[in-house]
């Protein structure tokens, strides 16, 4: 019962104080001097009078030389999602995300056994051309992963 009475004797002291401090600072804003006409006067510009920018007069600092990412960079930095060079764990997994779905048929978020031997075996019997269970190298080169061609510039 103390509790509450102390409460909301509190809250009323505290709203009280909140209704005086924002009176008071009513009063001082009220109390202002009007501004200065001649400063205003001053201040407005002539909109005939603004000033103009030549683009070709405008001299900078040169823009940066672009340098040529080596594939390895290139390859460090789809993973560093966030470019501290550093590649964390979460970022380095959900690149795999994409294929895990893939994988993952029944859509439960658990990859088992059967999924990925089903999914691997399927892969293994459109890599074996001629059927005999066995991989050549030319056969193993037909899974290597698809190169993309660079889009050409049409400048």
């Amino acid at each position: 019962m103390n509790r509450l009475i102390l409460g909301a004797v509190s809250t009323l002291l505290l709203v009280g104080v909140g209704l005086f401090w924002i009176q008071g600072r009513a009063e001082v804003e009220r109390a202002a001097p009007p501004p200065d006409p001649e400063v205003l006067a001053q201040e407005s510009p002539d909109p005939e009078a603004l000033p103009t920018a030549y683009v070709a007069d405008m001299v900078g600092p040169e823009p940066p030389e672009a340098s040529e990412l080596t594939r390895e960079q290139r390859r460090f930095f789809r993973y560093d999602r966030n470019r501290d060079l550093k590649i964390t764990r979460q970022e380095m997994l959900s690149s795999r995300t994409d294929g895990f779905r893939k994988l993952d048929v029944d859509g439960n978020n658990l990859l088992t056994f059967e999924e990925w031997a089903i999914t691997t075996s399927t892969r293994f019997d459109e890599m074996d051309a001629d059927g005999n269970r066995e991989l050549t190298a030319a056969e193993f080169a037909t899974s290597a992963p698809k190169r993309r061609p660079r889009p050409r510039c049409d400048c």
